[in-house]
């Protein structure tokens, strides 16, 4: 596979790149250390488009979550895939609010091989620190029950086969897994999700496999 990485430590870019170069991993077409020149060089040439899009969020200028937005907004099909010291939960958020494939923290380089393996496949990855955050909710007695209330809504709003879908989804697998595990065509598979996403108002699979998390914490 090819990728790019974008970090403001050219340290980290030049670690990353030995590493996955070394390893076979992947070929690293550029670097960059902000968000403008990110953006810059993704839409430079055809063939300066990485299949992967490994990027930081917090950057001099432009942010990674500002870069990958103007970059999804022009190429809905990019991939990308977060690695930060950040494990803020607005930050997650905002990423896979996005269409970011994942997101992942800065503390084992070895997990990152995996992961760009995953997002190729057609996997979102979430690290388990960033599910932790992403499920989290501040003790509150008024809203004791909120999270039984979305489990319901979600069990009153969809049937028995798009639950198990959704969970299936929830769990990072594809279309093509999903398919494999409930003995379905992947073009049900696919017309499934579509139909779940409308019925709960949500516009991607991350926006669910959250909404599930959530409800069933």
């Amino acid at each position: 596979m090819r990728i790019a990485i974008v970090d403001d430590d050219p340290i980290v870019c030049q670690s990353l790149e030995t590493i996955l170069t070394a390893t076979g991993t992947a070929e690293v077409l550029w670097t960059a250390n902000d968000g403008d020149t990110a953006v810059r060089r993704y839409f430079e040439t055809p063939a300066s488009r990485p299949d992967v899009l490994l990027i930081d969020i917090q950057m001099p200028g432009t942010s990674g979550l500002d870069a990958a937005r103007e970059i999804l907004a022009t190429d809905p099909a990019a991939r990308i895939l977060f690695l930060t010291t950040f494990a803020d939960q607005s930050y997650i958020a905002q990423a896979m609010g996005l269409g970011a494939k994942g997101y992942l923290i800065k503390q084992d380089v070895a997990t990152v091989g995996p992961a760009l393996q995953a997002v190729m496949a057609g996997q979102v990855v979430l690290g388990a620190e960033v599910l932790g955050k992403l499920t989290e909710r501040t003790p509150n007695p008024a809203d004791s029950d909120d999270s039984r209330d979305t489990a319901d809504s979600i069990e009153g709003l969809l049937g028995e086969r798009e639950r198990e879908i959704t969970a299936l989804v929830a769990e990072g697998l594809d279309n093509r897994d999903i398919a494999a595990r409930l003995f379905l065509s992947e073009g049900t598979v696919r017309n499934r999700i579509s139909a779940i996403l409308d019925k709960l108002g949500l516009t991607n699979r991350t926006q669910l496999a959250i909404l599930w998390l959530n409800a069933h914490r």
